[in-house]
């Protein structure tokens, strides 16, 4: 342990400590020392959105992302309360990944924490694609959008596949849809949510389609597919809901073919969680038929999915 240093000035004896006592006696703690603790109780709705997004596999990114949007709204209201100034910043997002990665899930989550923090009203989602902004004729798509947008205030607006928007040119309707998508995002910034989304190459060029796009999503959040130890992983809480479970063949089957899969498919082709989705699915239906056939319905058989039900190259 330092033992303070005892040094003779003057003729007076004065005690010099380290830099570490000297902290601690004028309660002073070095930042590299700072340690977050644990989120406070006050804080239920971070709590309740932590928990559930505890249960979706990977997506460490998003989770950190979403934590520190919180923390930014709550300080902001913090500050204002001290008299301090308070950002204003837009909360429109921008979503890239394959299919089957979470991102409505996601969207879905953000519009419930933003509910329970009195950013958003409602907080509900509409779920919208192309043909739902685009019209038939001159007008038609900036009423259809503005529609949509209507239905989405004190909530989120979620248009999937947005690149679509731009696909047809300089004369296609999408492009109404999208200045019109602009516009609103400006004047009605604090009253709704835009969350496009699509996979990462389309959007980045779907944002040069309008020059107010860019800066108008500050959030942009990646969603990566998943490793095969995470397919697994998603499997495995499917089939818990569900009450089933695989065999020791079964589960070494799957790995084999997710492995298979994930080395053979384009990653724009593989449907990530939705495709693990239509394998259980349609391996419960192999299963029946299996049991009804061999006239088995003891605990154990009705729970276990055997390898012969999961219909997948090896």
């Amino acid at each position: 342990m330092d033992q303070p240093i005892r040094m003779k000035n003057n003729g007076q004896i004065s005690i010099v400590l380290n830099a570490q006592k000297r902290n601690a006696l004028t309660k002073e703690v070095p930042e590299s020392q700072v340690v977050p603790k644990a989120i406070p109780a006050e804080h239920a709705a971070l709590i309740e959105i932590e928990r559930e997004l505890g249960t979706l596999v990977g997506m460490d990114e998003m989770k950190r992302m979403i934590k520190e949007i919180y923390a930014w709204i709550y300080i902001n209201k913090k500050r204002e309360e001290s008299g301090l100034k308070s950002g204003k910043q837009a909360l429109h997002m921008m979503f890239k990944g394959n299919p089957g990665t979470g991102k409505t899930t996601v969207a879905r989550l953000i519009g419930k924490l933003f509910q329970k923090m009195n950013v958003l009203s409602k907080g509900h989602l509409i779920e919208a694609e192309r043909a739902d902004l685009v019209g038939e004729y001159i007008g038609h798509t900036a009423q259809k959008t503005r529609d949509l947008i209507k239905k989405s205030i004190g909530g989120i607006l979620f248009i999937d596949e947005a690149y679509s928007l731009g696909r047809g040119g300089e004369k296609d309707f999408g492009k109404e849809a999208i200045d019109t998508l602009v516009k609103h995002m400006e004047d009605k910034q604090h009253e709704f949510i835009l969350i496009l989304a699509g996979y990462s190459r389309e959007m980045a060029q779907f944002l040069t389609l309008n020059p107010g796009l860019h800066s108008r999503f500050p959030l942009v959040i990646d969603f990566p597919d998943y490793s095969i130890e995470q397919l697994m992983e998603i499997s495995q809480i499917m089939l818990k809901e569900k009450e089933y479970t695989l065999s020791h063949e079964a589960e070494k089957k799957l790995r084999g073919h997710l492995a298979w899969v994930k080395n053979d498919l384009s990653p724009a082709t593989f449907s990530n969680g939705r495709y693990i989705r239509n394998v259980i699915e349609k391996s419960i239906r192999a299963q029946a038929m299996r049991l009804l056939m061999q006239n088995q319905f003891d605990k154990h058989d009705l729970m276990t999915i055997r390898s012969n039900d999961l219909d997948v190259e090896d």
